[in-house]
């Protein structure tokens, strides 16, 4: 009697287990993306180089290519793409809520957002730090000299605990003017209601580029912090995470062989087994991921590589002129490196 309520437990065990897994299939992310036909994709509302608009309404920038290559991945379109412009206090509920597929909003992998947050992050699309820009009439040139300045930042984001830990460190004190919106904090400091703006690098590069005199301001020299920017996701689907990972890992593969958006056809013949298993050539990759096997070719068709990216938003071919610095291949000593593809 014993043996056979045993078995019946075990039976019911694995039943519910199954049907758990049916449901979980029937509800996963790339199910309803298919299902309506496009990614929704979160945002910044206006960061130049990473998400913005342009003077013809089509959103451009880093973050927005990312978006762009995981509906490619999933399409072989990267216009099949929705955009949901997000304050930092807003990106995060709308991605636990299901409102947006895929978080692309220069935001800084953390343990706690790793963790309490219910985030999985892809891979880093941009190393950054954080720094300080000042007005170059003030004559500041280290941020030890910044000691009572009042500094502007954004609220809800890694910078306000950054600048704090940096001042309380070098035993310096700050007053802290704290905005909401990134637009905010801009105009704060051109105004001159504070002496010093603090966020990411990067997002420094990109509000100098757009005001009317950028050579009025200095970026100075130091970084406080690590940044690690990429895309988020919720916990709990693992094929999802997959396939946003390695629509990024295929950015820097394919940099990484030489293949890029104006060259990828002349590689589809190519014998080298590593070029056809990325390309879909030899097949595999795409079922593991439960995409189409040229997948990955259509990414670089649609968007381009990782340095074609980087180039047009971001770096030399951009009003931000960026140098790639750790944002580089590894192969030009930088940190971006891609799983094999295999």
């Amino acid at each position: 009697m014993r043996s056979f309520l045993a078995l019946l437990l075990i039976f019911i065990s694995f039943y519910a287990h199954s049907q758990t897994k049916v449901k979980s299939r029937s509800r996963s992310t790339l199910d309803a993306v298919k299902k309506k036909g496009f990614l929704q994709c979160g945002v910044s509302p206006g960061l130049a180089g990473f998400s913005s608009i342009d003077s013809k309404g089509n959103w451009q920038g880093l973050d927005v290519d990312v978006c762009r290559a995981i509906a490619s991945a999933i399409f072989g379109d990267g216009k099949k793409v929705k955009f949901t412009p997000l304050s930092a206090q807003q990106r995060f509920v709308a991605l636990q809520s299901g409102e947006i597929d895929v978080l692309s909003r220069n935001t800084t992998r953390t343990l706690g957002r790793d963790t309490s947050l219910g985030l999985n992050f892809g891979p880093i699309t941009y190393y950054d730090g954080q720094g300080f820009m000042v007005r170059k009439k003030d004559g500041i040139k280290s941020v030890h000299e910044l000691s009572g300045a009042s500094v502007c930042t954004q609220q809800g984001t890694t910078t306000e605990l950054n600048v704090a830990d940096f001042f309380r460190a070098n035993k310096m004190k700050f007053k802290p003017v704290v905005f909401e919106s990134n637009d905010e904090v801009t105009q704060a400091f051109l105004k001159g209601r504070c002496d010093v703006y603090s966020t990411d690098s990067s997002g420094l590069a990109s509000e100098r580029s757009k005001v009317k005199n950028p050579n009025d301001y200095m970026i100075l020299p130091e970084i406080i912090s690590k940044e690690p920017l990429g895309p988020a996701v919720r916990h709990g689907d693992d094929q999802w995470l997959d396939i946003v990972s390695y629509s990024v890992y295929a950015l820097y593969e394919a940099e990484e062989l030489g293949i890029n958006s104006k060259n990828i056809k002349t590689f589809l013949k190519s014998k080298d087994p590593k070029v056809a298993r990325f390309l879909g050539t030899t097949p595999g990759n795409g079922s593991a991921l439960g995409l189409d096997e040229k997948w990955s070719y259509n990414i670089i068709r649609e968007v381009g590589n990782y340095a074609e990216i980087f180039k047009r938003n971001v770096g030399k071919d951009s009003p931000l002129n960026l140098e790639r610095g750790l944002n580089a291949s590894w192969q030009d000593g930088g940190l971006h490196y891609s799983p094999p593809f295999k």
